[in-house]
């Protein structure tokens, strides 16, 4: 069997978020990765009852076929801190659902609440989420990420989010970091302070 890809969708009152993304990266990896065209279209997902009022997380797992849909009603993860480490040649560019190398980085993170990774010196992400970083006019995000998210993409393309290389150094020059991932809005506002990255 091959490798199962994940993709986990926002749903707010019954409404999938940010769907298009989700569509154009699950066509990109199974094109990429499968060599298959088609197939599988987010929209057809049947809605529970259940999701159709307050914030879920809808996990699609998926290959050649879609295996599993499941909607858990969501809260977020307080991340009050984080620990820079350094990921070597660690590579995410799929989103699959094996993470235990992601994983077994995250260990390193000591007291902090989870790990902000660099990789030949420049930021990419948090264990679970991309990163902008705000300079007092304009929000940031790293360039070259682990895995390049929906919702940072959304942004990009929405002209609110410009990527750029990020040294870890360059993090004094900012006055904000907020997590932005499937589930997080950059609206959301999951600030992380800056004297709380530790190296």
């Amino acid at each position: 069997m091959s490798r199962l890809l994940l993709e986990t969708i926002r749903c707010q009152d019954g409404q999938l978020d940010n769907l298009h993304y989700h569509q154009e990266r699950l066509m990109r990896s199974r094109r990429e990765l499968l060599g298959l065209q088609g197939g599988i279209r987010l929209e057809d997902i049947h809605l529970p009852g259940e999701a159709r009022q307050g914030l879920f997380k809808c996990r699609v797992i998926y290959a050649e076929k879609i295996e599993t849909v499941e909607f858990l009603p969501y809260l977020f993860r307080p991340v009050n801190s984080l620990k820079l480490v350094d990921c070597g040649q660690l590579s995410y560019s799929y989103k699959f659902t094996d993470r235990k190398a992601i994983e077994k980085l995250f260990r390193l993170r000591g007291r902090a609440d989870d790990v902000l990774f660099l990789r030949r010196g420049l930021l990419t992400d948090t264990s679970y989420a991309n990163i902008a970083l705000f300079d007092g006019e304009k929000w940031f995000t790293p360039a070259r990420p682990l895995l390049a998210g929906t919702r940072r993409a959304a942004l990009i393309e929405a002209g609110l989010l410009l990527p750029d290389h990020i040294h870890a150094s360059d993090l004094p020059h900012f006055r904000e970091l907020r997590l932005i991932n499937a589930m997080s809005r950059l609206e959301d506002e999951r600030t992380v302070p800056l004297n709380h990255i530790f190296s």
